[in-house]
């Protein structure tokens, strides 16, 4: 994991989002790291405990009742990632 400055905030944040009149709140853990990186044939997401505990919330907030089809959050290099990681997008697809 690169030891970079942190892209996510120094202090817990929380991001809401609206969604079809749905606000849906993503929490950032104090000190959390999160890096993405893309190996070719598979992606590695690296994280602290801070980060993994981030990355968990953003998915059960994602799969909370009521939340609609298609609702996602952008995680990019300077915003929620560490420096040098590629895009992630977490979207919730009910379709089956």
């Amino acid at each position: 994991m690169a030891t970079e400055p942190h892209a996510a905030p120094s202090t817990t944040t929380h991001v809401s989002a609206v969604t079809d009149g749905v606000t849906r709140v993503f929490t950032w853990e104090e000190g959390a790291r999160i890096e993405v990186r893309d190996l070719g044939g598979e992606i590695v997401v690296e994280a602290n405990a801070a980060g993994l505990r981030t990355l968990a919330g953003h998915l059960l907030t994602l799969a909370e009742d009521g939340t609609p089809d298609g609702s996602h959050l952008h995680l990019e290099e300077g915003n929620g990632l560490e420096a040098g990681s590629v895009g992630l997008v977490l979207e919730r697809c009910d379709d089956e």
